[in-house]
């Protein structure tokens, strides 16, 4: 059974908030002798992580830098140039690898992605991620194209809807995204942009973090059953025939045709596009396991490059209008996914082992929306279940008492198993909950983006950094806040999951003039869609880090660099390419700005620092003028006291001698010309010695290097928050000359750093 990543997702959130329970009412450490507020402080202190930052290159780093880009403000180009840029690497890469095997008369193996020795030798590396495995997933063999298909064709009468049957993988949202894609013309074509069917060379391109990237492969797929000879149980009862073919009709009957294959196939026993531009989606995401469960809308992104809102049934405001302005444009303006039973099993999880139907509709599983009809007072919607059967059973589904003879014209249905039904607007909306609404872009629109990285703090608050847009004519705006996309590179995805939100202000304005549409369970992306007038915009940034229990990313290249060096090398560069938009590489503009701001702080600091000498000087002149005017002023009153002393010793030796005429020796002879000991001056500023600190300062140094241990020690306890989230900005408008750039803190003026105001309904905000 296959479910959808919000399954996943809801079966997370339940447990926990089982686990978070159990941590409420686990016995608190014991604590000092100090105030609460204290406590708090100082845990406060010790929470965030002394040496902040993030993993940007997983892999050796190479000598080889990216050339930087060429200004910091980055202005429109068309939406459709990166995917033509994409498209002519593509080709080129497809005409390079047939002319070698032309010269060498091989066909093509990927030696990035060879499932036949990855499956025979037991790596599983195409199969099972970094961390994850699935062991229900155990594909027997592996056959090329030819070798499976007696008459391949890559396309039978096009690429259409009923042509997709999901296989033994849980993507039922990327299929469900390619019926959907069907509807439209030259959709799929422009994914599967060159091969080569003789060599066995294929390449497609995929939207991935804002700009289309390409995707080679050869023609091996997995197969359902086993070759002849390896088949042991099966061989032995083939052999009792006795029949001189029987290898040949056990390969025909088990390993012929598209019946055959392991994961996705077409309807047709011939045609081969489907699979193998699911193996490719699986290729470019490092394994078939990391494509197992998703969302609608985010797979036609990635097959589109279009923008995907979500909208849940019982947020509609105006049914009327969702009806008229959202499903009446299905396939022209819009392309809709949808789903039922995210939280199916939120009440008693442990009841049921699988997800329920509901009248037919699989929970936690995804539909295509294909079409929306109004006729004669009916509103009806036609759905299809990427499995190719099990449908719809309430009104209006195969074979109720709605269908007439003149419906069945009128809509042109035919009843069958075929995974396609009609529902109406009413039921549409009380049994589906989820929606995925996706926008796409033609050649009228340019599409401006720039991406930074930014530490996330505990506390939910809008961000310092910020983005600022500058529109230059009235146009339609769509704004896309997007972090990088984990499916990537999971297994090394740390230790936070992020939730964006964001808000644009208009200079000069006192409120904000929108904020994103709120997503209940897609996070990769959020979006505003708005009609902005010339002028100059703030982009404002809210981020929620949540702690999960996933190992750090330092942790999983150590533990894997061995044993899995392979899987480690394929996800690594993934991860790899993707962080490189976290790096802030600096254009000549930008250069040059930072000379000039390190240039005018030094100048600062310059002009701060002989501001300190020259008030130190002179206080120094000033204490040593006074000094000597006090030593002057001290050397005087000795004189005095001694001139004193020695005419008081001569008129008392005078009178001796004229009492005794007779020399005779002093009894104070020893006395000396100045005073005695009871007149004698103290003053610190003269008689002390001069102070030295180095005693204190080392008395000081070693009782921060002891606080320092013991944060040490607190930060060895529990680990710090360290959650930083590498995020961009996408700006599609009809306005060539738009820019955009970005803002930090350090890169501002003073106050830049100041917070933003709350949202107006923010639980924080007090009435004034």
């Amino acid at each position: 059974m296959e479910l959808s990543e919000s399954a996943s997702c809801a079966g997370t959130q339940q447990s926990g908030s089982v686990g978070s329970s159990s941590t409420s009412s686990a016995t608190p450490l014991p604590r000092k002798n100090e105030a609460p507020q204290k406590i708090i402080d100082k845990f406060w202190k010790s929470f965030n992580s002394k040496h902040p930052g993030k993993v940007v290159n997983v892999l050796p780093r190479s000598q080889h830098k990216p050339p930087p880009p060429a200004t910091s403000v980055v202005h429109g180009q068309q939406a459709v140039k990166s995917y033509e840029e994409a498209k002519r690497e593509c080709k080129h890469a497809v005409k390079r690898i047939e002319k070698e095997c032309m010269r060498s008369n091989q066909k093509y193996t990927d030696p990035y992605f060879d499932i036949e020795v990855d499956l025979k030798s037991g790596r599983r590396d195409c199969l099972d991620g970094l961390e994850e495995t699935d062991d229900d997933m155990r594909p027997k063999g592996v056959k090329r194209v030819t070798d499976i298909f007696e008459k391949p064709q890559f396309y039978v009468n096009n690429a259409t809807a009923s042509d997709v049957r999901q296989g033994r993988d849980g993507d039922c949202w990327l299929m469900a995204a390619l019926s959907t894609l069907t509807n439209k013309p030259n959709l799929i074509d422009r994914i599967c942009v060159a091969r080569n069917e003789a060599v066995g060379v294929y390449g497609f391109v995929f939207h991935r973090d804002g700009e289309w990237r390409h995707t080679i492969i050869d023609d091996k797929l997995y197969l359902s059953a086993p070759d002849y000879d390896d088949a042991v149980n099966e061989r032995e009862m083939w052999d009792e025939i006795g029949r001189p073919d029987t290898e040949d009709k056990y390969r025909k009957t088990w390993q012929t045709g598209s019946r055959a294959l392991y994961f996705a196939h077409c309807s047709d026993e011939n045609e081969t596009w489907l699979p193998l531009l699911e193996k490719a989606y699986a290729k470019a995401h490092g394994d078939y396991t990391s494509i197992a469960g998703g969302f609608v809308g985010e797979a036609i992104e990635d097959l589109t490059g279009g923008v995907t809102s979500e909208i849940m049934s019982t947020n509609i405001l105006d049914k009327e209008r969702f009806w008229k302005e959202d499903l009446m444009n299905v396939n022209k303006e819009f392309l809709f996914g949808c789903a039922t039973g995210m939280y199916s099993q939120w009440l008693y999880p442990g009841y049921y082992e699988f997800p329920r139907e509901r009248s037919g509709i699989h929970e936690a599983h995804a539909y295509s929306i294909m079409d929306a009809k109004e006729i004669n007072g009916e509103r009806l919607l036609r759905l299809r279940n990427p499995w190719g059967r099990k449908e719809w059973n309430g009104p209006w589904s195969d074979g109720s008492e709605q269908w007439t003879p003149q419906w069945m014209e009128l809509l042109d249905h035919k009843f069958g198993n075929d995974g396609m039904f009609w529902i109406s607007y009413k039921d549409f909306l009380n049994k589906f909950e989820h929606f995925d609404r996706t926008r796409l872009f033609g050649r009228e629109w340019t599409v401006t983006q720039k991406w930074t990285s930014l530490q996330v703090p505990w506390a939910v608050e809008y961000h310092s950094t910020k983005f600022f847009i500058e529109v230059t004519k009235t146009s339609p705006v769509v704004i896309v806040l997007s972090q990088l996309d984990e499916r990537y590179f999971r297994g090394l995805t740390g230790q936070y999951h992020f939730a964006l939100q964001f808000r644009i202000e208009q200079e000069g304005e006192e409120d904000y003039i929108i904020r994103n549409h709120n997503n209940s369970y897609m996070s990769r992306s959020v979006s505003a869609d708005i009609t902005l007038e010339p002028g100059k915009y703030t982009v404002l940034m809210k981020i929620t880090a949540t702690k999960v229990g996933n190992p750090t990313i330092e942790d999983v290249v150590q533990a894997k660099a061995n044993g899995r060096r392979e899987k480690l090398v394929q996800i690594g560069r993934s991860y790899d390419l993707a962080h490189a938009k976290a790096l802030d590489q600096e254009s000549e503009e930008e250069r040059q700005e930072r000379k000039k701001r390190e240039a005018e702080e030094r100048a600062e600091k310059r002009a701060e620092y002989k501001q300190r000498v020259r008030i130190t000087a002179e206080a120094q002149q000033r204490k040593q003028w006074a000094k000597e005017k006090k030593l002057r002023a001290r050397a005087k009153r000795t004189a005095a006291k001694a001139a004193l002393v020695r005419a008081k010793r001569e008129a008392k030796a005078a009178a001796n001698q004229e009492n005794a005429p007779t020399e005779t020796k002093s009894d104070d002879g020893n006395e000396s010309d100045t005073d005695s000991f009871y007149d004698f001056e103290f003053d610190s500023e003269l008689d002390m010695p001069e102070f030295s600190s180095d005693d204190e300062d080392d008395t000081d140094a070693a009782s921060d290097d002891e606080d320092e241990d013991e944060d040490d020690n607190e930060d060895l306890d529990s680990e710090p928050w360290n959650a930083v989230c590498v995020v961009g900005l996408r700006v599609y408008s009809q306005d060539p000359e738009l820019s955009l750039r970005v803002v930090k803190p350090s890169e501002g003026k003073k106050g830049d750093e100041s917070e933003s105001d709350c949202d107006s309904d923010d639980h924080t905000v007090e009435d004034e």
